[in-house]
């Protein structure tokens, strides 16, 4: 654990040079008005249980779905309940449900549950497809400090049916006192971890409870086609 809180720590400091004020966008800031912003990344998820199962099926990722104000790579903030923010000079490396989309990914290869995932582009004939959505993604000013919400809702699709097989909802909240802006964005780098690992081990879970359901009625569609027929020997007294 102290080796993944290390790496997290390299992994989401900012790609340039570190340390900016924690100011809101439009609220002015101590960076020069041409200062490109600071760019962040997330980590994906490294550590599971040692007895996950090896499953044979395949997966593909959609990118999540997510409101206008966080289908953004601006660090949201909300100030009141009412009104949403973001931080100045101070962006992710990609729009947040791509780069959430990513990680999820990368977080199943990390599991070495499943071989077989991956996004759309890469051609995968999946057996099952996960659809996540973005429903919390940003920072909450309360009481001088900032509260960090991650949450996804995530659904299950069977494949080539498209049928629905499981629905469930996964969130995570982290505090940090305001100030620097680097405690905000380790705090949604747990935050996140959290949310996918159980994400993950929730769609192992489902998806191969639905793959042995849909085995057992291969073989018994199978028996149905082609009964076993006895073999009925004459009997020579007759």
């Amino acid at each position: 654990m102290k080796h993944d809180r290390q790496t997290r720590r390299r992994a989401i400091a900012v790609l340039g040079s570190a340390g900016v004020a924690m100011t809101l966008g439009g609220c002015g800031t101590i960076i020069g008005p041409n200062e490109p912003p600071r760019r962040y990344r997330l980590t994906s998820k490294s550590t599971y249980p040692a007895n996950l199962p090896n499953v044979n099926w395949q997966l593909m990722v959609e990118p999540a779905s997510a409101a206008a104000s966080i289908n953004t790579d601006r660090i949201g903030l909300m100030q009141t309940p009412f009104r949403f923010n973001y931080y100045a000079n101070a962006n992710w490396i990609d729009r947040a449900p791509l780069m959430v989309q990513n990680l999820i990914i990368e977080s199943f290869d990390n599991s070495g549950a499943i071989v077989g995932v991956g996004p759309e582009a890469i051609g995968l004939r999946p057996d099952f497809v996960l659809k996540p959505e973005l429903r919390e993604f940003q920072a909450h000013l309360e009481d001088g400090a900032h509260r960090v919400v991650v949450a996804i809702n995530a659904r299950l699709v069977e494949m080539p049916e498209r049928q629905i097989i499981a629905v469930n909802s996964f969130e995570h909240a982290e505090k940090v006192p305001a100030g620097a802006l680097d405690p905000v964005i380790e705090a949604f780098d747990v935050a996140l971890g959290k949310v996918m690992k159980r994400l993950v081990l929730w769609t192992i879970e489902e998806g191969e409870k639905a793959w042995r359901e849909r085995e057992a009625r291969s073989r018994a569609a199978s028996s149905q086609r082609h009964p076993i027929r006895r073999l009925i020997r004459p009997d020579p007294s007759g």
